[in-house]
């Protein structure tokens, strides 16, 4: 399996024998730098589960269903306009909120509950430098938006996904003592990026498949249209579109 661990066994055993039977430091020099592209690699594609595991996808549901995930709300503006879509196409998604939004926005976050959707930690300040913090500022970080989620709603959350998918061993500690559950996604739709909405929804529909994580997001108008034209691909072709929680049998909150 292609993980941090088992790339630094490899990577110290072929260093190991480079060193003793070649007197090339080219050798050395390449591998050190094939360590660091495929880490880095990892370090930024949450599938591939390279530090930590995270969940992203279940191919194995019987159910005829994908899930939608939204990132970096609550937003005052568009948040209630994804609700009102979900609603009216009789659907449920999960919304990864970042905490100083939550205490901005309180109300809203009672209405994604209300509502039956889920919510999952996205950090407290989603920092540009988030895969540079220490495991103790990440610690806090996670802590921080965990608290205020739970003076808004009295729900103490168990889903957590990382600002931009970023993963590096300092995360992946900080998950650990915090006994979190981490998700990715198996299609990003890429809503936030120049691409037009058009091309952002054939991109969509051309891969999805029952099973699958969508990451979307609720902080623009185009990510509405976006997600209205999603939400009628879905109900055309019979996907019902589920919570986390429920696409993976798994508590989404700590009783």
């Amino acid at each position: 399996m292609l993980n941090f661990k088992n790339i630094n066994i490899v990577f110290i055993i072929f260093l190991v024998v480079f060193m003793l039977f070649s007197t090339s430091f080219w050798w050395v020099l390449l591998l050190i730098i094939l360590w660091f592209i495929i880490t880095t690699i990892g370090s930024f594609h949450i599938r591939w589960n390279y530090f930590l595991k995270a969940k992203y996808k279940n191919y194995q549901i019987k159910e005829n269903a994908v899930a939608l995930t939204f990132d970096d709300g609550p937003n005052a503006e568009f948040t209630p306009k994804a609700l009102q879509l979900l609603k009216k196409y009789n659907a449920k998604a999960t919304f990864f909120c970042i905490g100083k939004n939550v205490e901005k926005h309180p109300e809203i976050i009672k209405k994604i509950i209300f509502e039956g959707h889920i919510l999952g930690n996205h950090s407290y300040a989603h920092s540009s430098n988030y895969g540079f913090l220490s495991t103790e500022k990440i610690i806090s970080d996670i802590k921080l938006g965990q608290e205020i989620t739970k003076n808004s709603t009295g729900l103490n959350l168990n889903f957590f996904r990382p600002p931009f998918g970023v993963t590096n061993p300092n995360i992946a500690k900080a998950i650990k003592q915090l006994n979190l559950k981490t998700f990715g996604w198996s299609i990003r739709s890429y809503d936030t990026t120049s691409k037009k909405t058009k091309k952002i929804i054939r991109d969509i529909c051309s891969k999805i498949q029952k099973g699958d994580v969508i990451l979307l997001h609720d902080t623009s108008q185009r990510n509405i249209d976006v997600l209205e034209q999603l939400l009628q691909f879905l109900q055309k072709n019979k996907l019902k579109s589920i919570t986390l929680e429920e696409l993976f049998n798994t508590e989404a909150y700590e009783k």
